[in-house]
């Protein structure tokens, strides 16, 4: 954990150093070489890259890349463009460090950025424009995060007051000012929406990749003096966890036949099929890990009538652990963590079982899924060695 700390600090420390403040007190986010100050949150490794002086996100899987850093108050500039009719992103603001439970998308506010075929299509299908998004800038808190919109809205999300933004494949600009928990955002030269109150209001800034090509240039940011955010309103902080599953196959698993027949990877989710249990259907990770956390979200499928729920079970360094509490349809985040000899479950931020591993256990071993019989999905697979 102290080797973590001091390498994440040095990296910090090296990217600022290297990036001088301009007349106006901006710093770039992005040098234009490499993702330095950068971090996959969720995705495959080749979903976001530099291409000709600009990050390129393939859309695939959905997903997000983010700082290595909180930010509270600033100004952040940035250029997008769609590389294809009706594409799907977003900026997230005060976000998380990893995925929100049971979805691939960190906590936060989301500064939409939408082609115009995506509102075409639906008003074609629909016979009317759609009322509750546009796409020219919305604003709006996801999955556990809150604000209170500005101006024209539906529930939480701010509607622009002007229809500004490009359709692919031109370059939009926007400007977003965020400070003391009011975020207010430009598009291409002009204030058109925003909120208050937003909780959080002190975390990662992050791109999402949202199933088409996308590009990004020209990131700079300006920081703004502090306000103390308390912890209640602050995003928590990094603390090593990385993505063990790319979101789009089973990379750095190890797959026979027996897994082949059993497991999957589809729509950001690791899946089970029900069937007769297998021992050699086990799905093993190619890494060996000691000690370590292991974070992830598991939904049992709900079972035949009459028919008891399997439990679903993962192995840490060789010792079966039944998530006996696991509830059929819902995703449940499990966090599990090994140290020495003992084995810490949570479920959520509540500590569900405690065990011991016995006597001779081995000090490395695979994180493995288990076949359990009956249909599940995992997503937000994540692994921290402590």
């Amino acid at each position: 954990m102290k080797i973590y700390l001091l390498t994440t600090l040095l990296a910090v420390l090296g990217v600022t150093a290297a990036q001088a403040a301009d007349a106006e007190g901006f710093v770039p986010l992005f040098n234009g070489r490499d993702l330095a100050g950068w971090v996959n949150a969720n995705c495959a490794p080749e979903t976001w890259s530099v291409r000709e002086g600009v990050i390129h996100c393939t859309g695939r899987p959905t997903g997000a890349l983010r700082t290595t850093r909180h930010y509270e108050n600033f100004i952040l500039e940035v250029e997008w463009r769609h590389l294809s009719r009706s594409g799907n992103s977003g900026v997230f603001i005060w976000g998380t460090p990893i995925a929100a439970p049971g979805v691939p998308f960190l906590r936060g506010v989301e500064v939409q950025v939408l082609d115009h075929g995506y509102a075409e299509d639906f008003e074609k299908q629909n016979g009317k424009k759609s009322d509750w998004f546009t796409t020219h800038g919305d604003v709006f808190p996801i999955h556990g995060a809150t604000m209170k919109p500005f101006g024209r809205h539906n529930g939480q999300r701010s509607f622009p007051s002007e229809d500004r933004s490009k359709g692919t494949p031109e370059w939009n600009h926007y400007r977003i000012v965020c400070d003391k928990g009011v975020l207010r955002l430009s598009v291409n030269g002009k204030e058109v929406s925003g909120g208050e109150e937003c909780n959080y209001r002190k975390g990662y800034l992050a791109l999402e990749s949202e199933g088409a090509p996308v590009e990004f240039r020209n990131i700079r940011i300006k920081e703004l003096p502090s306000s103390n955010t308390p912890a209640n309103l602050t995003a928590p902080e990094d603390n090593g966890l990385r993505t063990i599953f790319t979101g789009v196959d089973l990379r750095g698993w190890k797959t026979n036949a027996a897994t082949a027949r059993r497991w999957s990877s589809r729509g950001e989710r690791i899946s089970l099929l029900a069937g007769e249990v297998n021992s050699d259907a086990t799905l093993w990770s190619e890494k060996d890990y000691g000690d370590a956390e292991f974070v992830f979200d598991c939904r049992p499928a709900k079972p035949a009538e009459g028919k008891p729920l399997p439990t679903p079970t993962i192995v840490v360094r060789g010792m079966e652990v039944k998530l006996a509490d696991a509830t059929a349809g819902n995703y449940q985040r499990y966090s599990v963590t090994v140290k020495e000899n003992e084995i810490v479950v949570k479920r959520g931020d509540k500590e569900a079982q405690r065990l011991t591993l016995p006597a001779g256990s081995k000090t490395h071993a695979p994180f493995g899924l288990q076949d359990s019989g009956a249909a599940m999905e995992l997503m937000n697979l994540y692994s921290r060695e402590l």
